[in-house]
């Protein structure tokens, strides 16, 4: 399993036009075959800074991600909404244990 852990920066002001392309790209990449999982969260303490979460079933599943028309779209809106400093790490994890 592939984890993506880190935060991307939204300028407060531009949040709510924001939501709605974060919205497209949680909910196509959530169908995505391979995808375990995939969150963005807005942290309570400092408005700007979104948390990003997902996990990959493996490495082909991550690469067609990054090859999907809805990511094109993402990364295209990035200037529009004023999205920036990506701080993004890539782990490779276990199957993990339920608790």
């Amino acid at each position: 399993m592939l984890l993506i852990i880190g935060t991307v920066r939204v300028p407060p002001d531009k949040l709510n036009q924001a939501r709605p392309a974060m919205e497209r790209m949680i909910t196509a990449s959530r169908a995505e075959p391979g995808c375990l999982g995939y969150s963005y969260a807005q942290d309570v303490l400092d408005p700007g800074l979104i948390h990003v979460s997902e996990a990959w079933r493996d490495r082909a599943a991550l690469d067609a991600h990054f090859k999907s028309g809805h990511i094109a779209e993402w990364r295209a809106s990035w200037a529009e909404q004023g999205i920036g400093d990506r701080k993004l790490t890539l782990y490779e994890a276990g199957e993990g244990i339920a608790t």
